[in-house]
């Protein structure tokens, strides 16, 4: 493998695995905390949570600074108007309501779940996967409720599954992989590369998340104005199996439901740098848009852009480099040493 070549892998940090302990008390906590919440009637629950997750971005100065600098971002404004911290808490307050009906699908019987997603048009994505060479990627952003619109795709007999981390807490990731394939949804462990080309490969769907926060390994991209990355699996998978990529969009409707829409589908030939970024600006137009028209119910609270100039200046190079054909030389190769260790400083935690 090149310095010039993306890796496949998990798209956001990882950590180690924590001790045996502390695993069996993350398992009997998420268990408890599930049951409660669904003996618990759901309003008074998401008022709870919703306050306790407003209280995590009060307390939490990295978090809180972090979550201004995205919605900053998004509005346009600098990350200390107050306009950005009021939609930085409404964000906060949606982000408890997810959990709360995250912990709750457990103890919903598995058709309940499956009609969560009420608003998605099952007919027109069987006519987009069945045209499409490979499989089909559907690319999504942490926005509304992920697992509530992949069980309803898979409610609908579309085969569907989700890649996942299994190294942080793999008795944890056991469990919620045991819930999900309940629902008709498959879990596939982040390094079974194996598993993961083999979903396409039999032209079924794999849902990957693309906004787990910025890093400079990702494919440069430009995210409301500003530059960015965003993983380079979905692009290379793509690229790699003739599958087509589709930019999906969730949002929650007035009712509890969630409304899917899609952009049109992305083709990503081989062996072309220039479709590799394209195809992965296609998605953060995409994720843009759909952020966009509900911010509030954007819940990926980790850094999403560079700390510094030299980084963000860095990656427009990177872009062009793409764009011109040529493999993409990664972050700072190529500049004089001062300027490179600028870009590479521009990396976030």
């Amino acid at each position: 493998m090149t310095a010039q070549e993306h890796r496949l892998e998990a798209p956001h940090r990882r950590r180690k695995a924590g001790p045996r302990a502390l695993e069996r008390a993350a398992v009997a906590g998420y268990k408890a905390t599930s049951w409660l919440l669904g003996v618990l009637p759901p309003g008074p629950a998401r008022a709870v949570i919703g306050r306790l997750s407003q209280g995590s971005y009060l307390a939490w100065p990295a978090r809180r600074r972090s979550s201004n600098e995205n919605f900053a971002h998004v509005l346009g404004l600098p990350p200390d108007d107050p306009r950005v911290r009021k939609l930085a808490l409404r964000a906060y307050r949606e982000y408890g309501r997810y959990l709360v009906e995250l912990m709750r699908l457990p103890s919903m019987p598995p058709e309940t779940v499956g009609v969560l997603a009420t608003e998605i048009d099952a007919v027109e994505i069987k006519r987009i996967a069945s045209e499409a060479p490979g499989g089909l990627i559907l690319a999504a952003g942490h926005v509304g409720n992920n697992e509530a619109v992949a069980a309803g795709v898979a409610h609908h007999g579309l085969p569907i599954s989700v890649v996942a981390d299994d190294s942080s807490f793999p008795e944890l990731y056991d469990l919620l992989r045991r819930q999900r394939e309940s629902w008709g949804v498959k879990v596939i462990a982040w390094r079974n590369l194996r598993e993961i080309f083999g979903v396409l490969k039999r032209r079924e769907m794999l849902a990957l998340l693309v906004d787990w926060g910025y890093r400079h390994d990702g494919i440069p991209v430009q995210l409301f104005g500003a530059w960015t990355t965003l993983p380079a699996g979905p692009a290379t998978l793509a690229a790699k199996t003739g599958s087509w990529i589709l930019p999906i969009a969730i949002r929650r409707t007035p009712e509890g439901g969630f409304q899917v829409t899609w952009s049109a589908p992305i083709e990503v030939p081989p062996g072309d740098p220039a479709a590799l970024q394209r195809a992965t600006q296609a998605m953060a137009d995409a994720l843009a848009s759909t952020i966009s028209t509900a911010p509030e119910q954007w819940y990926s609270f980790k850094p999403m852009w560079p700390d510094t100039a030299a980084a963000a200046t860095d990656l427009e190079r990177r872009a062009q480099v793409m764009l011109a054909g040529r493999p993409d030389p990664g972050p700072g190769r190529g500049l004089p040493p001062d300027e490179a260790d600028a870009a590479v400083e521009g990396t976030v935690a």
